[in-house]
């Protein structure tokens, strides 16, 4: 009898498709994790949702089988999407400080990218810097120490489970849509946006009782559970606590009588005399703890660079990461990018300030990159908004006082170092889908750069308005931008000396103290929570409690499989949602 013999293809993965699937969700990620970072002060993976939308194009109207297709899908969505985070963080500080002051109705577009170039090039330099940067490492961590990744276990769990994903898909889509009605019909009025209870429970308004009606926080509490309860204590803490203590001790006199005027959430007295810059110090607190605890992963990424470069020039066989001379053309690109960047920053920026931001800056990013890659690897928790304050710090003094040289250094640095840990997290789910690390490595290196023009052109866009004059974010906004706000306070007392010094020294303080505990994060937690609205914070709170509630009910795979992509809609349909209406705006205007 004849036997037919039958070539086995190998699986598709880089493919036009997954390529080209995965810059789109990634756009759309960056644009609504860059408002919703600027709405609660942190950022958000984009994996899951990458992997989720994967499934329902690749595998729902595609047709295609492929887990690694989908992996090389949601590592190209989640490299462009860290851009959100990095340049959220930093970039709004200077708007805050009337460094930036554009008016984007009178602006053409050339001018307006004329205005962002600096920054956008800085971001671009910290994405390739921070790929090729943590090239070296994956054998190390991921094959030999086998450090955990978190997310990226979590992820490659999604990709196994096509079946399941297709079914999120579906979820997420109508989360999407939920969200996008709500917030299209709340911005023209049709339906409020907060419910303030103060007066229905007769309450001062110095003890605040209100609720945000949007779904991106709710969503965004859903999504963090238990994890989360500390952000919502610290509002707690804030308006529950110690406003109502300042006012009846007669701290602050005049604060009562505002109060009672029903303007808590503005920059009043009591907010901008003591919960902001307490918070603002907790925040700080927690975040330069959080590189002090991450010090022993410093060690250990040491150890994991010297392993790596020893094996290295012992393999004789065929590598499965980029060559070095790649590498190497690469880091020098990005080197020449973020001197150019630093040059056309600012006039009063010489030739050798420009030298030293591009080394000491690139330096500086390796060595945060290495402490952020095995602290997420152990742990999850990234330390970058601490990695952040100390290199801008740092280039305050190298730069002589340049404020916007150096935000833009810090730009570069939130960006790289969040490359370092996406690029670790991506090739762990890679590792164990059977993805070729090499073509990740790769990918990744070519098309991660496009988030920088989109989160910057963003926050450009957000800072506007709908009527382009600007103050689109910041206190009294309903995006509130803590980070920025702590990195701006910062600034302002290096450069004027002009700061709540009691306020930000106790605060820094319990930051301190309360990083210590083994809970990731909860000092940086609190200070956000304190510097935000109460209606924001009760909002994602309620959020915790529910995704608690529904766990202890359903168990924690109904929470993986159901509540997060829903979740997930609820994030980007109103971010995306509130984007456009704002662009519509704009254009009009």
């Amino acid at each position: 009898m004849a036997q037919t013999h039958r070539t086995i293809e190998p699986y598709r993965e880089v493919t036009v498709a997954a390529v080209v699937l995965g810059v789109v969700i990634g756009l759309l990620m960056t644009t609504s994790f860059v408002y919703i970072s600027l709405k609660l002060g942190f950022g958000l993976g984009g994996s899951t949702v990458a992997a989720i939308l994967g499934f329902a194009v690749l595998r729902g109207a595609l047709k295609k089988q492929s887990i690694v297709e989908n992996n090389i899908n949601q590592t190209v969505a989640s490299g462009i999407n860290i851009a959100s985070s990095g340049v959220s963080f930093t970039l709004p500080a200077l708007f805050l400080m009337g460094l930036i002051d554009v008016n984007l109705a009178e602006l053409s577009l050339m001018q307006i990218l004329w205005e962002a170039a600096p920054f956008i090039l800085a971001a671009m330099a910290g994405s390739f810097m921070g790929v090729v940067l943590i090239i070296p490492l994956r054998k190390q961590m991921i094959e030999f120490e086998r450090l955990r990744f978190p997310s990226g276990i979590a992820v490659a769990s999604l990709l196994k489970s096509p079946g399941a994903g297709a079914r999120q898909a579906k979820l997420l889509l109508a989360g999407f849509a939920v969200a996008a009605i709500h917030t299209a019909l709340a911005t023209y009025h049709i339906l409020p946006d907060m419910v303030d209870l103060n007066d229905t429970l007769g309450i001062p308004y110095f003890i605040p009782v209100a609720i945000s009606l949007s779904f991106a926080n709710f969503g965004a509490g859903l999504l963090s559970g238990r994890g989360g309860l500390a952000f919502a204590v610290g509002g707690v803490l804030a308006w529950w606590i110690i406003s109502p203590i300042a006012v009846s001790m007669g701290w602050l006199p005049d604060a009562a009588i505002q109060y009672e005027q029903a303007v808590w959430q503005d920059d009043g007295t009591l907010y901008s005399s003591m919960i902001r810059p307490l918070g603002i110090g907790m925040l700080i607190g927690g975040a330069l703890m959080g590189v002090i605890l991450s010090l022993p992963a410093l060690k250990g990424a040491l150890k994991s660079l010297s392993v790596a470069v020893q094996s290295r020039g012992a393999n004789t066989g065929p590598s499965q990461e980029l060559s070095s001379r790649v590498m190497s053309v690469g880091l020098g690109a990005a080197v020449l990018v973020l001197f150019a960047a630093a040059m056309i920053a600012s006039d009063s920026v010489t030739l050798t300030q420009g030298i030293l931001i591009a080394v000491v800056g690139t330096l500086w990013l390796a060595l945060a990159g290495l402490v952020v890659a095995q602290a997420t690897g152990m742990t999850d928790i990234s330390p970058m908004s601490g990695m952040a304050l100390i290199g801008v710090t740092l280039m305050f003094f190298i730069t002589a006082g340049n404020i916007i040289a150096s935000v833009m250094l810090g730009v570069a640095v939130c960006v790289g170092i969040g490359q370092c840990a996406d690029m670790m997290q991506d090739l762990k789910t890679g590792h164990m889908v059977g993805s070729i690390p090499k073509r990740q490595q790769i990918i990744q290196f070519a098309v991660a750069w496009i988030g920088a023009p989109a989160a910057v052109l963003t926050v450009f866009v957000l800072w506007g308005g709908p009527d382009g004059s600007g103050g689109g974010f910041g206190p009294g906004t309903d995006l509130t931008a803590p980070q920025a706000g702590a990195l701006q306070a910062i600034l302002d007392g290096l450069s004027q000396g002009d700061v709540s010094l009691d306020k930000y020294v106790a605060g820094t303080a319990l930051g301190c103290a309360l990083s210590a505990f083994p809970i990731g994060g909860v000092g940086v937690l609190v200070g956000l929570a304190m510097y935000l609205p109460f209606y924001i914070t009760f909002g994602y709170g309620i959020g915790c409690l529910t995704s608690m509630g529904l766990q202890k009910k359903f168990g924690k795979r109904w929470i993986g499989g159901t509540l997060v992509p829903v979740a997930a809609g609820f994030i980007v349909g109103e971010a995306l949602t509130s984007l456009v209406i704002t662009l519509i705006k704009l254009a009009a205007n």
